[in-house]
C-alpha cells in the first residue's frame, strides 16, 4: 500500500465519512495497531490501548472485530469510558482556559460542535464490554481499581472473544 504525503499515521478519522479519499489506510492503521498489542501479550508484557472505535464511516471499515481477531487466545479487557457529554463539553471549556485545550470545545451560544455529537452517539454503538466506568461518577484511581478487579476475575467469555467470532 502507497501512502501520500497527505496520510499522517494516526488511528482513524471522526465519524461522519468527512474524508473518504482516505479512509481505506484506517484498516492497515488499526491491523498495526493490534497487531503490535499481540506482539507485546505474546512477550508477556502488559498492555494498555486507549482507542476509541467506530464504524460510523463512508462505509463500514469493521476494524474493533478484526482487531479482536488478531488478539484472539491473548488475555484482554475491553472497558467502556463513559462520560455525559455535558461533563465532556465542561472539561474542554476548562483544559481551553488552561491553555491545555487541543479538543473542539464549545461553539458560538455554547452550542456542542457537530463531531462531538457525532463521536458521542458513535463511539459506543452497538458494542458490549466486560467492564463500564463512568468518569463523570468515578475518579481516575475509582476507574483504575475497577479495572484491576476485572483483570483479576475476566469474564468468559472476554468481549473481544465474542466480537471476534464471525456474524452468523
Amino acid at each position: 500500500m502507497t501512502f501520500s504525503r497527505f496520510v499522517t499515521p494516526g488511528m482513524g478519522l471522526r465519524p461522519g465519512g468527512e474524508r473518504p479519499e482516505i479512509e481505506a489506510h484506517v484498516p492497515a492503521f488499526c491491523a498495526a495497531l493490534y497487531d503490535s498489542v499481540a506482539a507485546h501479550s505474546r512477550q508477556g508484557l502488559p498492555v494498555v490501548v486507549d482507542v476509541g472505535h467506530h464504524d460510523a464511516y463512508s462505509a463500514p471499515l469493521h476494524t474493533l472485530a478484526d482487531g479482536a481477531r488478531r488478539l484472539t487466545g491473548l488475555p484482554t479487557l475491553f472497558v467502556g469510558v463513559r462520560c455525559p457529554i455535558d461533563v465532556v463539553m465542561q472539561r474542554r471549556s476548562e483544559a481551553q482556559a488552561d491553555g491545555r485545550g487541543r479538543y473542539l470545545a464549545a461553539g458560538p451560544g455554547d452550542t456542542i460542535p457537530p463531531p462531538v455529537l457525532r463521536w458521542q452517539a458513535e463511539v459506543h454503538r452497538g458494542l458490549t464490554y466486560d467492564l463500564e466506568v463512568d468518569t463523570s461518577l468515578m475518579t481516575p484511581e475509582q476507574c483504575a481499581e475497577a479495572i484491576r478487579q476485572a483483570l483479576e476475575h475476566p469474564p468468559s467469555p472476554s468481549a473481544f472473544e465474542r466480537l471476534a467470532r464471525p456474524a452468523p
